[in-house]
């Protein structure tokens, strides 16, 4: 049985409980960059009194082509994950594409990630569950809510309840992706904590022939309406200058100076929602 709260660091994800923060550049670019992103969102998030795991990709298996950059690679950001979480205090989120990842990332990081087109690879998530850590699953753009319990049943079937689900939209048509914020209520019905990733969520996979697009204008938009069904966190990825220096994700990211009027409006909605 998935754990109705899960607890990572300082940061609690419950879908009754307050909003929790999951935020980060999509990519891990240098240790320069990580320390400057987590300090800022230690920060922002410490004045508003909203948890936070940061979030930083270390490979980006799935990209649209070949020449796309795919990250700094473990062995320059495996030993900066562990400066960030000594120095900063900050859980870390990566995610993996691989079972030998497993057991090679999981003492670095506090969340190993299953990307959403990796979901339904079983001895991936065995091997994850394995490790103890708390395990983040994206829904497969090509899965109904529903299908999820069978992948959250491969998880704590292998003796890890520290489970949480995230809702990144659904294929529609080509090049688009849509949210049916039903998935939320019909996720959480499963019993884990239920994520809602806003900016993945506006990404047109491909969109750009070698490169994905995204309308960052939905941001906003989604946010607030998947906050309004209560949810136990959201996940945010932010860069300082997303659309002229980010390695990947930069169309529909959440420049940094933004995110704080986004985040307290967040914050309102989610009060609202659980009072």
């Amino acid at each position: 049985m998935a754990s109705s709260t899960v607890t990572v660091g300082k940061a609690v994800f419950g879908n009754t409980k307050p909003l929790t923060l999951i935020a980060g550049p999509c990519q891990f670019e240098s240790r320069d960059h990580a320390f400057d992103m987590a300090g800022a969102l230690k920060e922002l998030c410490a004045g508003l009194g909203i948890g936070l795991v940061y979030k930083s990709s270390f490979d980006k298996a799935n990209r649209t082509s070949l020449t796309s950059t795919r990250g700094a690679g473990l062995d320059a950001a495996m030993p900066v994950f562990d400066d960030l979480r000594e120095k900063l205090g900050l859980p870390v989120l990566t995610d993996i594409h691989t079972e030998e990842h497993c057991a090679i990332v999981a003492p670095h990081v506090d969340v190993l990630q299953i990307p959403a087109f990796l979901c339904r690879q079983t001895d991936l998530l065995v091997a994850a569950a394995k490790t103890g850590k708390v395990i983040n699953v994206k829904k497969g753009q090509f899965l109904a809510p529903w299908d999820m319990k069978n992948v959250l049943g491969k998880i704590t079937g292998s003796g890890n309840p520290n489970v949480l689900l995230t809702e990144r939209g659904a294929s529609f048509g080509y090049n688009t992706l849509v949210s049916d914020m039903r998935a939320l209520p019909i996720m959480a019905d499963m019993g884990a904590p239920v994520i809602f990733d806003a900016t993945h969520s506006v990404q047109q996979p491909g969109g750009q022939g070698t490169t994905s697009g995204g309308e960052r204008r939905f941001v906003e938009t989604l946010a607030r309406a998947a906050v309004a069904v209560g949810i136990a966190g959201v996940f945010i990825e932010t860069h300082q200058d997303p659309d002229n220096s980010a390695s990947s994700d930069g169309p529909n990211m959440i420049p940094l100076r933004d995110l704080p009027r986004l985040l307290e409006t967040l914050m309102e909605f989610d009060a609202v929602a659980k009072r």
